[in-house]
């Protein structure tokens, strides 16, 4: 029989700051969005032809989600009709670095699949 071994590692804080980013970027569309606003501000229309397959309906929940969140801003340009535009906050712009570093991951596991089947 094998020894247990004691755990050296600390418990996370009551509120886990892992399940707390992850539970704002989680999600389908939520990285791509932070993806594009992280190289500039777009309109929801721009989002939406960037993100291909998205409904207007979950663009619309999950972009009032991330300014709930504190993530993202929206900005209404006094036009006619009037402009809205959606940019990063301090906030968001932390996350970009963690979605470069999930999508070259991501890259390198494709890359290996594709390896596989060979």
């Amino acid at each position: 029989m094998v020894a247990r071994r004691k755990n050296p590692v600390p418990p996370p804080p009551d509120t886990c700051p892992l399940a707390e980013c992850l539970g704002i970027i989680g999600g389908v569309w939520t990285p791509g969005i932070i993806w594009y606003l992280g190289h500039s501000a777009r309109t929801f229309s721009e989002l939406k032809s960037d993100l291909k397959g998205v409904s207007a309906k979950v663009l619309s929940s999950r972009l009032k989600k991330l300014a709930r969140d504190g993530v993202l801003e929206r900005s209404v340009k006094p036009t006619s009709p009037p402009t809205v535009e959606y940019a990063l906050t301090d906030l968001g712009r932390e996350l970009k670095p963690a979605i470069e570093a999930i999508v070259a991951v991501g890259q390198r596991l494709k890359e290996r699949r594709a390896g596989r089947k060979r």
